[in-house]
């Protein structure tokens, strides 16, 4: 139950900041940067931004949290399956939030759009 109580004021706050973001992204003062921008952080949670350019791809990587990631723009993007190899397409719209386990592949993604998109991620400790 902690844990939830925790989460929903993480997440809601993550939104409150995501409005203020993106109303500097509309006026062109973010930063369009391939590393994280950390948050938030503590013993038990790790807030970050990700900014994810057009036709950059963000390299696999194994899951070393549990985590939330809430998708602050619309976005388009290629996902590549690790194991196969094969593409598929997915979109997402802004405010949608998914959740990963720890320990679980997180494939190569590639932004398809023609502008940034920006997600908020989330670990739980």
């Amino acid at each position: 139950m902690r844990k939830m109580i925790l989460l929903t004021a993480v997440v809601s706050s993550v939104l409150t900041v995501g409005i203020t973001v993106t109303a500097m992204f509309a006026l062109g003062l973010a930063q369009t940067a391939s590393a994280p921008a950390v948050k938030l952080q503590n013993k038990r949670v790790k807030v970050s931004e990700m900014v994810y350019a057009p036709g950059v791809p963000r390299l696999r990587h194994i899951r070393r949290t549990d985590q939330v990631i809430v998708f602050m723009d619309d976005c388009r993007y290629e996902r590549k399956d690790s194991a196969t190899g094969e593409k598929t397409i997915r979109e997402r719209k802004s405010g949608e939030v998914i959740w990963h386990d720890k320990g679980e592949d997180a494939p190569q993604l590639i932004n398809l759009g023609t502008k940034p998109y920006r997600t908020t991620v989330v670990e739980i400790e």
